[in-house]
């Protein structure tokens, strides 16, 4: 049901009407984010510029009881920021200040709609490294990267974005402005409402502004690749390279399936005979980096690797790197849908996940590859699908993927390592979590949302 000319006319009067968007071709670009196969159009579009218009939409909506979906840059692999319910889709990127970088304490203070990229750059120019790095750094934004807790090439050595964030300001769904944590790397006063709030997807409060731990930059970084027959040789690799006392800033891999793909795309000059491709990395002083480069690629080639090589300077390290950053839109060249899953499983089952994950493509007649983050289990399935109207392939892509996540149960593992829950992954939940634990959600959701309007139909619900 569209929102009344009055409610429109009021969110006018808090941010502006140059800044509320509600007719339907405004509306389209917000039906959908990054997550194909979701789509809602929403009722209104809003842009606030600071906390307190963040704070008097919010007040309104629940008033009226009308659903708030908060977004950042819409980058997001879980549809987790689609209105399902329509409503209002709350847009933080007006909000895109960085407040302040601290040298002194090794912290920034941003608003949310900073971009990844350009945390990571102004920490860079004072010598600082801001850690996190999911694929979409370029368009992702800082709000968006702690609300579905993103995680990122580095995330073995370094952490995900919650070992980063050291404090909020949020805004509940009746108002209020809360702030938790601070500016310290030990605060332990009360419930640590910072880490619940990070990963909560937008259900609990829109956050507002964002105090990020940052770390002294390496003075060097340096990279490798590998190649290996099959997987199973590449997981070999990694345990050894873990068990000789090495943590690499990079540890990916891309199947058979994905190097084809790659070279197709790039032309980087990767061996298409490959059965698994291994990328290494390590950063730190000069010495150490070397030393554990040149270390690591022994250990590939005692685990069995074809062929490896080290990249001679940063450009050829970052061609390398280019090999893991372009599969996702070299594999979407091989159709005309593309779902992008993860599913994360312990170090020690990568290889009989993937044998698992082929199985699985084979039995439903789907096309799939894998990447991912060998380093810690964290798998990033990819169906291909040739015409995106051709229901049938949809759904045993689907099945397919029901089957993938139930088999990351099985082993051990998650069925989703940072890409978060969302619309897309809200009905395998409760296989992971348990009926009690799914009913823990939701009262804790109605204690933060009593009218629950904030981004329904996902966690919580």
């Amino acid at each position: 049901m569209p929102l009344s000319t009055d409610l429109i006319d009021r969110l006018s009067a808090i941010v502006g009407a140059e800044h509320v968007r509600h007719t339907t071709g405004d509306l389209v670009p917000y039906a959908r984010d990054a997550t194909p196969l979701f789509d809602r159009l929403p009722d209104a579009v809003v842009f606030p510029a600071d906390t307190a218009e963040v704070a008097a939409v919010l007040r309104l909506a629940t008033e009226h009881r009308v659903p708030v979906v908060p977004r950042g840059a819409g980058s997001n692999l879980c549809a987790a920021t689609v209105a399902l319910n329509g409503g209002i889709v709350l847009v933080t990127t007006r909000m895109n200040r960085i407040r302040e970088i601290s040298p002194d304490e090794l912290l920034a203070v941003v608003e949310p709609g900073v971009t990844t990229a350009a945390l990571a750059d102004a920490a860079t120019a004072h010598g600082l490294l801001f850690p996190p790095d999911p694929g979409s750094r370029t368009v992702s934004t800082v709000g968006g990267n702690v609300a579905t807790c993103a995680g990122g090439l580095r995330g073995l050595k370094y952490g995900v974005t919650r070992n980063y964030v050291l404090g909020l300001e949020a805004v509940l769904p009746t108002g209020e402005v809360i702030r938790t944590g601070g500016r310290l790397w030990k605060d332990v006063a009360g419930y640590d409402l910072t880490r619940l709030l990070t990963g909560s997807e937008g259900t609990l409060a829109v956050i507002t502004e964002i105090t990020m731990a940052l770390l002294p930059a390496p003075a060097d970084t340096g990279t490798g690749i590998a190649y290996f027959p099959d997987l199973a040789h590449a997981g070999r690799a990694v345990a050894d390279i873990l068990s000789a006392g090495i943590v690499p800033a990079t540890l990916e891999f891309l199947d058979r399936s994905c190097v084809n793909a790659v070279e197709d795309f790039a032309a980087l000059g990767l061996r298409r005979d490959a059965g698994a491709l291994l990328l290494f990395g390590d950063d730190g002083t000069s010495d150490a980096v070397r030393r554990d480069l040149t270390r690591m690629a022994e250990l590939c080639d005692a685990a069995g690797a074809t062929e490896w090589t080290l990249a001679e300077d940063v450009a050829g390290a970052e061609a390398l790197l280019t090999a893991r950053r372009c599969s996702l839109p070299a594999l979407s060249r091989l159709g005309s849908l593309t779902i992008l899953e993860d599913a994360t499983v312990p170090r020690p089952r990568i290889a009989e996940m993937v044998d698992r994950i082929d199985a699985i493509a084979d039995r439903h007649t789907v096309t799939i590859a894998t990447f991912g983050h060998a380093g810690d289990g964290n798998l990033h399935p990819t169906c291909v699908v040739a015409d995106p109207n051709d229901t049938e392939s949809i759904e045993r892509a689907h099945a397919a993927f029901d089957d993938i996540f139930r088999t990351a149960i099985e082993l051990g593992g998650t069925i989703t390592g940072e890409h978060g829950v969302g619309a897309a992954k809200l009905p395998h939940l409760r296989a992971q979590l348990g009926d009690d634990q799914l009913q823990l959600l939701s009262r804790i959701k109605t204690a933060f949302d009593p009218a629950r309007i904030l981004n329904p139909g996902k966690l919580g619900s």
